[in-house]
């Protein structure tokens, strides 16, 4: 199982439609500082069910949305897509390519799809269930959170890694 893309429309600093499409081996998002790099890793924990604003470095869930610029205005609703390929069947889908869509409106109010078919955040988790893919999987780490770890004590460490390797 692999990440082919991402379809990201009014999540943080991207007001438009951008896609981003990964190739198989070793892919890097590169560039500048305030790009949007650090956005593009918030969005892919959002769609996997990213409940806490704070780890989305937001004040509000609705603050995900974009905002406006001095050139754009600000939108509504923001919607970011993760295109999946599944040739192995791993997720708990017998499907070859899956799209998992998280949709939020300024009133808040949030929606989930798999394959444009709308769906609960529960459902969302446990496709990802037991693949070390997910909300609170260390698979998926934003800057800083590895020297983070380190400097923790033995036993904290010891802790994190066997919570990764579905140990405890």
């Amino acid at each position: 199982m692999f990440l082919t893309s991402i379809e990201l429309f009014g999540f943080k600093s991207f007001a438009e439609k951008n896609t981003i499409e990964f190739r198989d081996g070793v892919t890097a998002i590169l560039g500048p500082n305030g790009c949007g790099k650090s956005n593009v890793v918030d969005a892919i924990k959002w769609v996997l069910g990213e409940q806490s604003s704070r780890t989305l470095r937001a004040e509000h869930m609705e603050d995900v949305i974009f905002n406006g610029t001095e050139d754009k205005k600000a939108v509504n609703v923001a919607e970011v897509t993760l295109m999946l390929k599944d040739e192995e069947n791993i997720l708990a889908l017998d499907l070859s390519e899956i799209a998992i869509k998280r949709r939020i409106y300024r009133s808040g109010e949030s929606e989930y799809f798999i394959n444009n078919t709308p769906a609960r955040l529960k459902e969302i988790r446990e496709i990802f269930f037991d693949t070390g893919i997910g909300k609170s999987a260390y698979s998926i780490m934003e800057q800083g959170k590895i020297d983070q770890i380190l400097s923790n004590k033995p036993d904290e460490r010891r802790l994190i890694f066997e919570e990764a390797a579905g140990i405890t």
